[in-house]
């Protein structure tokens, strides 16, 4: 196959690469480690960085090994990490603290875990509000009330 890119692509690429690595190991045992399944395919990656005028992106550690250097990993794909990150934290807690609340209003004669279209629009509302909340305040007002409600 041949395919070509202009060093700025090329870049792009890279960065794409580095920032779906991070986000593969991000569950495991060691988050900076690249999973052993992509791991080839990411030296192949990196070994092509000086020839296709990337050097600058990559480091060499040893006879053909590289790992991406201090701009690749701290430059606009560490931003996009960050934000990736925020962006989860937030959608997690509205969309789990929302659920529990829904969960809570129907009871537990609730036998079905699809919603109506009202529970649906209920489910929207009680995510809204915390949306409001949490964009005005962040987490100032959150507390967690340990053994019940309160």
């Amino acid at each position: 196959m041949k395919v070509s890119f202009t060093a700025k692509e090329y870049a792009r690429i890279l960065e794409l690469a580095h920032m779906g690595l991070r986000v593969a190991a991000s569950g495991t045992e060691e988050p900076d480690a690249v999973p052993e399944r992509y791991a080839e395919v990411e030296q192949k990656l990196l070994a092509l960085a000086t020839p296709l005028g990337c050097a600058d992106l990559v480091e060499e550690v040893g006879e053909g090994d590289f790992v991406p250097s201090e701009k690749l990993e701290g430059g606009v794909a560490a931003e996009k990490l960050e934000e990736f990150g925020e962006g989860i934290f937030w959608r997690e807690l509205v969309e789990r603290l929302a659920e529990r609340d829904l969960r809570a209003e129907l009871g537990a004669t609730k036998l079905s875990e699809a919603l109506s279209e009202e529970e649906t629009r209920r489910l929207e509302e009680i995510e809204d509000n915390y949306w409001r909340e949490f964009e005005a305040r962040g987490t100032d007002h959150l507390m967690l009330l340990k053994g019940g409600r309160g």
